[in-house]
């Protein structure tokens, strides 16, 4: 496991201010992969206030596999800006703000890296795992998968695996997870 002493704190709450955010990758590990598209939704009081997407070019072909997931080709990210660029926009929407994602370790450490990597920039943003949260108060479901958990509560999963559109699934499922938790007086 890659040490990154400086990255944020994994919190188990449920806030009112934040920004949800998901990555697509052409791959697993931040070592070996590249992003190919950062989203990112920032929520003031409970509600959706501004969005940053794009998508990125990468060095390498992508993984027919890859392309198959996410529906993003080669064609597609041709004239995406480069992984700089998009990081820099990234960082400066994001700011000091707690970030919210769907197994959200994933995408906390290829950001962590790529902004180490590209601008000598830490990642120190605590975070917040829906994932985590949906696994502790779910127990009617066969998996915990974000598309599971939004079919338990009636989210349209459709567009799952593109990052804006895994953003707002993320974000609905949050916002079900707290409503299920206050009405069992959890909260």
């Amino acid at each position: 496991m890659k040490d990154r002493p400086h990255k944020g704190q994994s919190l188990f709450s449920f806030l009112k201010d934040y920004t949800v955010v998901d990555i697509e990758t052409t791959g697993f590990t931040p070592d070996e992969s590249e992003i190919l598209e950062i989203s990112a939704i920032r929520v003031r009081n409970n509600l959706p206030v501004a969005t940053f997407s794009s998508l990125v070019k990468p060095q390498k072909y992508i993984p027919y596999a890859i392309t198959r997931l996410t529906g993003i080709t080669n064609d597609a990210v041709r004239y995406a800006p480069p992984i700089d660029d998009v990081l820099h926009g990234f960082a400066t929407f994001l700011g000091n703000d707690v970030i919210v994602g769907y197994n959200v370790n994933f995408d906390v450490n290829f950001l962590y890296d790529n902004l180490l990597r590209v601008h000598g920039v830490l990642l120190t943003n605590s975070y917040v795992d829906v994932l985590r949260i949906a696994r502790k108060m779910l127990k009617d479901v066969c998996d915990y998968k974000q598309t599971t958990v939004a079919q338990r509560f009636n989210i349209s999963a459709e567009g799952a695996h593109r990052a804006l559109r895994d953003c707002e699934i993320c974000n609905l499922c949050y916002q079900k997870l707290r409503e299920l938790a206050i009405a069992q007086t959890l909260l």
